[in-house]
């Protein structure tokens, strides 16, 4: 097998792994048989695991198996919003600074440097407890301190092409500007941003979970791993499942999107053709 195939197939193995994560949250009242992630009994709680209960039950003696799937949901939706909203916002920004230039370039660039210049979970923790507390505004907050690296790689690809002999000639031969973006800047810009984008969901993710666990992120009853870890490090001694299921969790779902993000990355390497 030579390298370019290996790449594929590990390309496809990451994928695959992705889509029956997402799959799975989909599905969650199908895996987990109809069973509510937010009511429990009392005369089940902190119930270890077993046949009854797979991943044992919580302090309210909720079903930990249930609450972690669906937790997914609640996990995979907010990192691919936090995600699509950057990449969308900070592809954008970054295409006009380095197109137009000057007083566009320096308003833009001037507002990334006043977010980079604040540590950025200090910065969304910040935001969100100004905002509130939930699951909703802990991806506002996260988004406001993430789109300017996305806003400066776009600006630092455009500014390779922008004085390219076809590019001017396009404008010379009567282009406007909306086809300018559309066509020549945006092409450019895409391949790149897209694999940043698939290479951050688990950073994301990550983030989204700390914010849940300081208490800025999703809120109870909800099913997320950020908040779970937090209700269950009280019983960490007494009943350790309540930290080790949604831990790994996150870290299987982390891992594989990081590697996918790494197995497309080698996928569209030019340098590879």
């Amino acid at each position: 097998m030579d390298k370019k195939t290996f790449k594929k197939v590990t390309f496809i193995i990451w994928c695959a792994l992705a889509a029956a994560i997402i799959l799975t949250a989909i599905f969650a009242p199908v895996v987990t048989g109809g069973v509510d992630p937010t009511s429990g009994t009392l005369t089940d709680a902190l119930k270890a695991p077993g046949q009854g209960h797979l991943f044992g039950t919580d302090k309210l003696g909720r079903d930990i198996f249930t609450r972690v799937i669906y937790g997914a949901r609640t996990s995979l939706t907010a990192a691919f919003s936090v995600v699509i909203l950057v990449f969308c916002v900070g592809t954008l920004l970054g295409i006009l600074a380095g197109y137009f230039g000057g007083i566009v370039d320096t308003i833009i660039m001037r507002i990334a440097d006043m977010m980079i210049a604040f540590p950025g979970l200090v910065l969304a923790i910040a935001v969100a407890g100004i905002m509130g507390a939930s699951i909703k505004n802990a991806v506002i907050a996260i988004s406001l301190v993430t789109w300017t690296k996305y806003a400066r790689l776009a600006r630092s690809l455009v500014l390779k092409i922008r004085n390219r002999d076809y590019v001017a000639a396009a404008i010379v031969t009567g282009s406007k500007t909306p086809y300018m973006l559309v066509r020549y800047m945006l092409p450019n810009v895409l391949p790149t941003m897209i694999i940043t984008a698939a290479t951050d969901i688990g950073g994301m993710m990550l983030e989204l979970a700390g914010l849940s666990f300081l208490g800025f992120g999703a809120q109870p009853p909800t099913p997320e791993w950020g908040l779970m870890l937090n209700e269950g490090r009280s019983f960490m001694q007494a009943a350790p499942w309540l930290m080790i299921y949604p831990g790994l969790a996150i870290f299987i779902v982390v891992v594989v999107f990081n590697l996918l993000g790494d197995s497309l990355r080698d996928i569209l390497d030019p340098r590879d053709e």
